[in-house]
């Protein structure tokens, strides 16, 4: 197995990539090939002590900025390194393609270059959020799809499904929920009305209509949206958290009481951070393309980096795949594949 990582992507690349790549590289003996300007990483990788392990460089001349627009990727960059990495997973050289750059350009590489699985229409994107219960619930899709029709939703249920119990292997017959503004049967726009009653006629474990809360109380295993409310809710997530430890930074700081308080309560606080740290899931898998495509932050360091390949090797190792393309055919009855 080889892993394509975007070496060039990301705001601490290429010293945090090639860090948590080869990190990756001594605890699982897995290749990973590193995607980017030769000329950068050579040195760099002889520097951090990579060499002797089975990281290869393969040469890529250009970058996709940050603010560049996701047409750029497919249209004029195509001797970038994330283009580049995604064509080495088309071209069977790698099995998975793994980028903390441009998020919009890594979903335009993966589903225009590595392309969508057989029978797949939509891939979406999925996000693990930590629940009250301990165990995640995955909201897919958070950003792949803006406009979404109700079988794209079906299908993003099945990902979900296939992903909460291969991978992330937190229930044997998971949960799912559609996300709309109340838990009753008849709420919400007519996206989530249409899609209702198909989820039901599925052989999914749908119980229902979940509302915003139900994201991280950990009563659905897997909650299904478009796009774009979906990537509303991560984003405003991500910011409620950043804003709540800064507010509880500054309140701290205002006594000594506080300060010794803060001071008892550090490994309590110590063991919550690491169950919300996003580089502790590695990154967003975007579910339905043909290889392994991970999606990992923009803020990643070399945890977080090795935890996305990581990641990405548990998808290849599980053939995750080929069971989500039997889930489709046992938990879509024939009239839901033709909607």
């Amino acid at each position: 197995m080889f892993i394509a990582l975007d070496t060039m992507g990301g705001d601490y690349a290429p010293d945090s990539n090639i860090k948590g790549a080869i990190l990756f590289a001594k605890e699982t003996n897995i290749g990973v090939y590193l995607v980017g300007n030769e000329n950068i990483l050579k040195p760099k990788l002889k520097e951090y002590g990579g060499e002797g392990l089975p990281i290869e460089i393969v040469h890529a001349e250009d970058v996709i900025e940050m603010h560049e627009p996701p047409s750029i990727a497919i249209r004029k960059k195509r001797n970038s390194s994330m283009y580049i990495a995604a064509k080495l997973v088309r071209e069977g050289k790698a099995q998975a393609f793994v980028s903390a750059g441009n998020t919009g350009a890594a979903m335009a590489v993966s589903k225009f270059i590595v392309g969508a699985a057989p029978g797949i229409e939509r891939p979406g994107i999925a996000v693990a959020f930590p629940t009250k219960k301990g165990k995640p619930t995955v909201l897919i899709d958070v950003g792949a799809n803006v406009d979404c029709r109700p079988r794209h939703l079906v299908y993003f249920a099945v990902m979900g499904h296939t992903y909460v119990k291969e991978i992330l292997k937190s229930s044997d017959n998971p949960k799912v929920g559609i996300l709309s503004i109340g838990e009753e049967e008849g709420k919400g726009n007519e996206l989530v009305k249409d899609t209702y009653p198909l989820l039901k006629m599925s052989n999914l474990n749908f119980v229902g209509n979940a509302e915003g809360r139900d994201i991280f109380t950990g009563d659905f295993d897997v909650i299904v949206c478009d796009g774009f409310v979906g990537n509303v809710v991560l984003k405003t997530s991500e910011s409620l958290g950043t804003i709540i430890v800064e507010m509880i930074k500054q309140e701290v700081e205002k006594s000594l009481v506080s300060k010794i308080g803060a001071a008892l309560m550090m490994p309590a606080l110590k063991r919550f951070k690491k169950k919300a740290d996003f580089a502790e899931y590695g990154g967003a898998p975007l579910l339905g393309t043909k290889g392994t495509c991970i999606i990992t932050h923009g803020r990643a360091d070399e945890r977080a980096i090795k935890n996305a390949l990581k990641v990405a090797s548990e998808f290849e190792e599980t053939h995750f795949n080929d069971i989500l393309s039997e889930n489709i055919k046992e938990l879509l009855p024939t009239p839901l594949l033709e909607v």
